[in-house]
């Protein structure tokens, strides 16, 4: 579609990420229904894009992910933390480490209790389920007939093996899955996995709805605001480079542009915290308060060991004879290294500080260390833990800085502001230490390397986490639904004080949920389309 074209569109949806591309393919369905797809990067037609390891090259790429920094702040260490997000058709779920957890039942009943109505467990759940095929065992939590692919680990790893066991000595049960009933325990990850590829939303989702006809996507589209008339929202102006285009939607507007980028088109349209836009010279059509506000992330400490026998990754990747192998396990059987993601196993587990049995911290493990993505794997055999806490009580914002669309916004993470944060993430990293004394992994490594046994007190451990650790890419929050008036969206997600607007993205989540968030926010989209639909009944 040539930039400037308007060509009638009832629904004009902003990103293509993993809510953009599932609510263009839900919205088409009616073949009389024309729908327009905005996204600001470009195709995803790299084949690092398609291999499931590749996230390791491609998450912080220019060409693929658009890379925030935070504002420093005490709890990290004064560092400026990177946040990459997907800037390429399929958004982060393009790019991610491909892992499928929904999350706690809790998680859901919490948001209908703080407002968000018809967002309880019972009622996302026919929602997850309508999404995913999951090619595992059937039971009432799992669906198997949705676009998405989910698929059970598919390499097997005798240190992720004996990780697993340790756990199990310490005293967490094995979890067979945690996308079923609990996510209390330890097991395998599941991942968004197709036969050999990455099962990204774009994948899934957006390219069958484009051969349907009534479809439209249009790449290196930055939004730059949304047009409202007589407090209606009826089209967005986009920059096709330095051209301005304006495209118009005879239905609604759908912001799905993320948890950094939605709330900034909301403050660019003028729907923002007054005096803040007016500071910046931009008109205020709407003064909310909330826009930006309420932002939340999951932040990591990683554990690494050096292994004292060659079962790590990164004295594979070393071996010609083993590259070869991995080729040939993923070429004729989808299977081994190169078909993991960002966890092969993990689980959640409960501290001290945690309320009512409910876990509070989440492990990721890997049989590999590295210090970031995209650097090169370090020289000896390493093997990496990390936990994160689930439930978070800092919170943050995400506010504009200029009238210019391609400016970064500020980003304001709070992290460990909270007490309750600094206690957690310390007895996470005791608990990772107690497992990797069990009989079953002790004898397999020998001395740890990150943050190093001589960090052994609270206070130490707490100065490691804020001066090593990070992000684990799960920003939600900024425009929260609610019943309540300061809240952004009403539980129907639309935006309050404009008619035609909504956000459907990980941006409406009242609280972060307690796993990695792709698959709450698939969720939202598909719960979000009923809802514009006019087939489900939330609020």
């Amino acid at each position: 579609m040539p930039h400037g074209e308007n060509r009638g569109y009832d629904y004009v949806i902003v990103g293509s990420g993993s809510a953009g591309s599932l609510l263009a393919n839900r919205l088409s369905q009616d073949p009389q229904t024309r729908v327009l797809v905005l996204e600001a990067g470009g195709q995803d037609r790299n084949h690092w894009l398609k291999l499931p390891v590749g996230y390791f090259r491609t998450i912080y790429d220019a060409r693929f992910s658009r890379v925030f920094d935070t504002e420093p702040s005490e709890g990290s260490g004064n560092r400026a933390i990177a946040w990459p997000r997907g800037r390429i058709v399929g958004g982060s779920s393009s790019i991610n480490g491909l892992i499928f957890i929904r999350g706690q039942a809790d998680d859901f009943d919490g948001w209908a209790q703080s407002g968000a109505i018809g967002w309880s467990y019972a009622d996302v759940l026919p929602h997850f389920r309508a999404l995913e095929r999951y090619s595992g065992g059937s039971d009432s939590y799992r669906g198997r007939t949705g676009e998405l692919q989910v698929s059970d680990l598919r390499n097997a790893n005798p240190a992720c093996a004996a990780w697993v066991e340790a756990a199990q000595q310490y005293g967490l049960p094995y979890n067979p899955d945690f996308n079923g009933e609990t996510t209390y325990g330890v097991g395998s990850y599941q991942l968004t996995l197709g036969r050999r590829f990455r099962a990204s939303a774009a994948a899934s989702f957006l390219r069958p709805a484009l051969k349907r006809g009534n479809v439209d996507l249009l790449t290196g589209a930055l939004v730059s605001r949304v047009i409202i008339e007589a407090g209606k929202a009826v089209g967005v102006e986009y920059l096709a480079g330095k051209e301005r285009h304006v495209v118009r939607a005879d239905r609604e507007v759908i912001l799905s542009a993320g948890t950094i980028q939605s709330p900034q088109i909301l403050q660019l349209s003028g729907i923002g915290p007054a005096d803040h836009l007016r500071s910046l010279g931009l008109p205020v059509l709407v003064d909310a308060p909330e826009v930006g506000e309420n932002l939340q992330d999951h932040y990591q400490m990683r554990l690494i060991v050096r292994l004292n026998r060659k079962l790590s990754l990164n004295d594979d990747v070393r071996n010609v004879f083993k590259l070869a192998r991995m080729g040939a396990q993923w070429v004729l059987q989808g299977t081994g290294p190169l078909t993991v993601g960002a966890g092969q196993v993990g689980g959640a587990a409960c501290t001290p500080y945690a309320h009512g049995g409910r876990p509070d911290v989440q492990f990721n493990v890997m049989p590999l260390s590295v210090d970031k993505p995209g650097t090169p794997l370090h020289r000896y055999s390493g093997f990496t833990a990390s936990v994160y806490q689930c439930h978070p009580e800092s919170r943050g914002r995400v506010s504009v800085t200029s009238a210019d669309p391609a400016a970064s916004p500020r980003i304001e993470p709070r992290y460990f502001e909270r007490r309750i944060d600094r206690q957690t993430i310390v007895a996470g990293v005791k608990m990772l230490r107690d497992i990797h004394e069990q009989p079953a992994f002790k004898a397999l490594w020998s001395e740890e390397v990150v943050p190093g046994s001589a960090v052994r007190s609270d206070e130490q451990i707490w100065d490691a986490v804020r001066s090593m650790g990070g992000t684990v890419f799960h920003p939600v929050g900024t425009c929260r639904m609610g019943t309540d008036s300061a809240s952004v969206l009403d539980p129907q997600l639309r935006v309050r004080g404009v008619d035609g607007l909504r956000v459907i993205d990980a941006s409406v989540m009242p609280r972060i949920v307690s796993a990695n968030s792709n698959a709450a926010t698939l969720m939202v989209a598909e719960k979000g389309a009923s809802l514009v639909l006019g087939r489900d009944g939330a609020g």
